[in-house]
């Protein structure tokens, strides 16, 4: 062989080898939400130091890529919350390998074949759903199958000013004394404006469909009441709706709740120490807390506590983020890659819950690195506690938009809370019955 033949047979072998080797790493397409904070954490691998969802997720993912070179990763970071990127995706029949998903949109996707289910894949990685919380395996079984790794727990909570607390006599060894009834949450509520001439309760009422409804949906959880009956029907116009409702509809009128005011506004009114509690996400813990630090704060003392009980028993309405595997046909190559990332960022669900919302591993709950960051270890209880609605109901973000509406017009009385229960039943029993 000449040696210009033989230099072009050895680079075209050497070239050859080269695009096998690259064809033989199995590709892995991550999707997220949760923002984008390249400029700051684009190449940080240390987890422990990361702070904020974005912060601690992108970390965690450049640390899987480092760690794991024979595995060819590409993440896509998308804009809250993703899912019509993801349909485009799956209509385009290029779906992503792993997708970061809320709980409540789990049943959408499931019930039309469009997820795969996770049994073996975390059994591959060596992960035990045993080692879920209550709420976590509540928010990944659906039709009796895990179609998820659950990554949190997320709810509401009632964030509290407790110097204003203690103005109004309602601090008793530290802590806030909670009603336990609704007629002693008017009474505290009463006491509470009589000494501060603030409001007991501040709330997002306008434009925040979902925090009236979380209202609703806690207390209706708490008396064990049957809120859709099947996956066509719900049912609202109830006695027990009816009191929650009024109860809310009473504070509005008597003026013992911040009123007209979205979620910006009703933060804002929480950090200048303009009321007592401000039912809000998990995820504000962090915040306030640190507000509360503040020389200058107006917040004064703050705590945090799961809502009080009253009505029933102790009950959350909780959601919750969590991995999916969208369904698709895929060489076991990269079945193994999805299975062992899936072992990995389990291992890292210590440092995810940072963000304020609960783990989603009993290990992490109990652990001391958990308990001892503030105040985890008084809202621990919601992640037994936390509760979903029954998982063949679809379109919960749009059933939550169409009850807000009506319960806003409910509370602030411009309908009577009967009517607007009708209407709610009506238009969500509307929706649900387009559905294929």
């Amino acid at each position: 062989m000449k040696p210009l033949q033989a230099f072009v047979a050895i680079s075209a072998a050497l070239l050859l080898g080269s695009c096998e080797q690259a064809s033989d790493r199995p590709t892995l397409v991550i999707q997220r939400f949760f923002g984008e904070c390249g400029a700051v954490y684009g190449t940080s691998i240390d987890v422990a130091k990361a702070e904020t969802e974005c912060g601690i997720i992108t970390t965690i993912l450049n640390r899987f890529v480092a760690e794991n070179p024979d595995i060819n990763v590409k993440i896509n970071v998308v804009a809250w919350p993703g899912y019509p990127q993801l349909a485009a995706q799956i209509a385009a029949g290029d779906p992503p390998d792993l997708v970061t998903m809320h709980q409540s949109v789990i049943s959408d996707y499931q019930a039309r074949g469009l997820l795969s289910p996770m049994a073996d894949l975390l059994a591959d990685a060596q992960v035990n759903p045993e080692s879920f919380t209550l709420a976590g395996q509540r928010g990944a079984i659906k039709r009796g199958q895990y179609y998820a790794l659950p990554w949190d727990t997320i709810g509401r909570l009632w964030h509290i000013n407790t110097r204003l607390m203690d103005q109004a006599g309602l601090m008793a060894d530290g802590k806030p004394i909670l009603p336990n009834s609704p007629t002693q949450l008017l009474e505290h509520a009463r006491r509470f404006k009589a000494a501060t001439g603030k409001p007991y309760l501040i709330q997002a009422q306008v434009a925040a469909p979902d925090y009236l409804v979380a209202n609703l949906y806690t207390y209706l959880m708490a008396q064990d009441a049957v809120i859709f009956p099947d996956n066509r029907h719900i049912r609202l116009n109830t006695p027990e709706a009816r009191a929650v409702v009024q109860l809310y509809r009473t504070l509005n009128a008597e003026k013992l709740t911040t009123v007209a005011q979205d979620f910006p506004g009703a933060t804002a009114s929480f950090v200048n120490g303009e009321g007592g509690v401000f039912p809000t996400g998990t995820w504000m813990i962090g915040p306030y807390d640190e507000a509360a630090k503040q020389p200058t704060a107006r917040l004064g003392g703050y705590a945090v506590v799961p809502f009080p009980r009253l009505w029933g028993k102790s009950a959350a309405f909780v959601d919750g983020h969590a991995w999916v595997v969208p369904k698709d046909n895929r060489p076991e190559s990269e079945r193994k890659a999805i299975a062992r990332f899936l072992g990995f960022v389990a291992k890292y669900n210590g440092d995810w819950v940072r963000t304020g919302h609960l783990p989603a591993f009993g290990a992490v709950l109990d652990a001391p690195t958990f308990k001892t960051q503030p105040h985890r270890s008084d809202i621990a209880a919601m992640a037994a506690t936390g509760q979903q609605l029954p998982d063949f109901v679809e379109r919960q973000s749009a059933i939550q938009g169409l009850i807000g509406e009506e319960l806003e017009a409910a509370v602030t009385g411009i309908k009577p809370i009967d009517v607007a229960l009708m209407d709610a039943e009506r238009r969500v029993n509307e929706l649900l019955a387009q559905l294929p």
